[in-house]
C-alpha cells in the first residue's frame, strides 16, 4: 500500500513540473529548471518501478546520464543566450 504513495508523489511531481513549464515561460532559466524537475520526477518513478519489480537498475543509470547531459546542454545554451542578448527573457530573443 505504501508503494502506491510513492507513485502518486512521483506523478504529482511530473504534473506539477509540466504545469510550471507551461505556465511560467517568462525566463529561460525557469523553463530549464522545470524541465530538470520533470526529469528528476521521471527518474524517481523509474527507480520506484524497477525497485518494485526487482530488476537491475542499469537503464535508470543510463537515463540519469542523459538527464545530466541535458542539463549541461541547457546551461550552455543559457550562457550563450545571456552573452549574446544580455538576458534570459524570452521576449528579447530574435527568431531570426
Amino acid at each position: 500500500m505504501t508503494i502506491f504513495i510513492y507513485y502518486y508523489v512521483g506523478l504529482f511531481s511530473v504534473v506539477s513540473g509540466m504545469m510550471a513549464f507551461v505556465l511560467n515561460r517568462k525566463h529561460f532559466l525557469s523553463t530549464l529548471l522545470s524541465l530538470e524537475f520533470i526529469m528528476v520526477s521521471i527518474f524517481w518513478l523509474m527507480s520506484m518501478s524497477f525497485f518494485c519489480v526487482g530488476v537491475e537498475g542499469y537503464f535508470v543509470l543510463f537515463f540519469l546520464t542523459f538527464t545530466a547531459c541535458e542539463g549541461a546542454l541547457g546551461l550552455s545554451l543559457l550562457v550563450y543566450l545571456v552573452r549574446s542578448s544580455g538576458g534570459d527573457f524570452f521576449s528579447s530573443f530574435s527568431v531570426l
